[in-house]
């Protein structure tokens, strides 16, 4: 059965038809959807804007990323930069370009994952748009935070002896990205194909539905501590190391035991071969957050759930280094996403 005509409903239709009836969950929006432009009301609090566009053959394949996980990891990827200042997000817009292969119901799926998470994250949709594409499908939304004046975390704080930390695991979103790609190839070579998924079923979370941490911003406030640096791993830990040492005018030295490493991920590296280390340091898209603490702080976060103390900032001369199991030591490179490589 095909699927209702976008042209049916024509542009302003079907923004109607998506963004009916949506709740406000913040003080702070004063106007939603419905008018020609959001209002917003920041009294105290500095605010945040962050934006990330996504495109269908660079960014995401629909080939095995569902339409509803697309919607869910796009609002969250947002709600990941504005955390990584230390911040709360509070609204999105979302502007969309469309191809004739999508269909109503099509967008009724995305904008069901779009509002989970907006749902699960206390953000409020406040306007957008919508355009043909002869491209496939492009996402962009811009996230609109706030942050508490003296306690916004910047890349350009680390001061040497900090403690480096980051939270959860590193690696697992890159392997599942893998595990999906292999699958693919399989798939369009058998007509009958139906991928067994049993057993890697965190890391395929990881991937095409990831959590952007707020519990981490809480759990630091809660203990009284503003990072000195911090920013989101979402191009590899590698990359995300060399923004914050290069804006610090610092150095860095990590620890290869110390970098947390799921089972999932260690074994789905085995499977194809690959070394583990290389895909925690570069994988990308965790959307956990790497940031710097004073070394007098190391009792507390050392007590904090699901974070890791991997290694130290340095005097700049001594460069970015990664610090093997067998004490060898090599240069930290960005070998992660990088958006213009050939």
């Amino acid at each position: 059965m095909s699927g209702t005509e976008i042209s049916t409903l024509g542009e302003f239709g079907l923004i109607r038809h998506l963004t009916a009836q949506l709740p406000l969950r913040n003080p702070s929006t004063v106007k939603g959807v419905g008018d020609d432009a959001a209002i917003l009301e920041y009294t105290d609090n500095q605010i945040l804007i962050t934006t990330d566009l996504l495109l269908e053959g660079v960014h995401f394949d629909l080939v095995y990323v569902p339409l509803k996980h697309l919607g869910y990891k796009s609002a969250v990827v947002n709600f990941s930069d504005i955390y990584a200042m230390n911040g709360q997000p509070k609204q999105i817009t979302v502007s969309l370009g469309i191809s004739k292969r999508f269909c109503v119901e099509d967008l009724e799926e995305f904008y069901a994952g779009l509002k989970l998470a907006c749902e699960v994250y206390g953000v409020d949709i406040v306007g957008g748009d919508t355009s043909s594409s002869v491209t496939g499908l492009t996402i962009s939304i811009t996230c609109i935070g706030e942050g508490e004046k003296g306690k916004i975390a910047y890349r350009n704080g680390a001061r040497e002896n900090d403690l480096i930390c980051v939270s959860g695991d590193l690696g697992a979103a890159y392997m599942g990205l893998q595990l999906l790609e292999r699958e693919k190839v399989v798939f369009q070579g058998e007509k009958d194909f139906q991928p067994d998924f049993s057993g890697h079923e965190y890391i395929l979370e990881r991937q095409l539905k990831p959590e952007a941490r707020k519990d981490v911003v809480a759990m630091l406030a809660a203990a009284s501590i503003v990072p000195t640096a911090m920013i989101d791993v979402s191009d590899g830990l590698s990359s995300e190391l060399l923004h914050i040492s290069h804006e610090s005018g610092v150095g860095c030295r990590i620890f290869e035991e110390r970098i947390p490493i799921d089972y999932q991920t260690a074994a789905m590296a085995e499977e194809f071969n690959m070394n583990l280390v290389t895909a925690a340091m570069n994988g990308g898209e965790d959307y956990e957050l790497l940031f710097t603490v004073p070394l007098g702080m190391h009792d507390a976060v050392a007590a904090m759930k699901g974070v890791a103390i991997i290694g130290h900032v340095t005097k700049p001369e001594y460069g970015n280094v990664l610090v093997g199991r067998d004490g060898g030591e090599i240069q930290l490179k960005a070998q992660g996403w990088q958006a213009f490589k050939g």
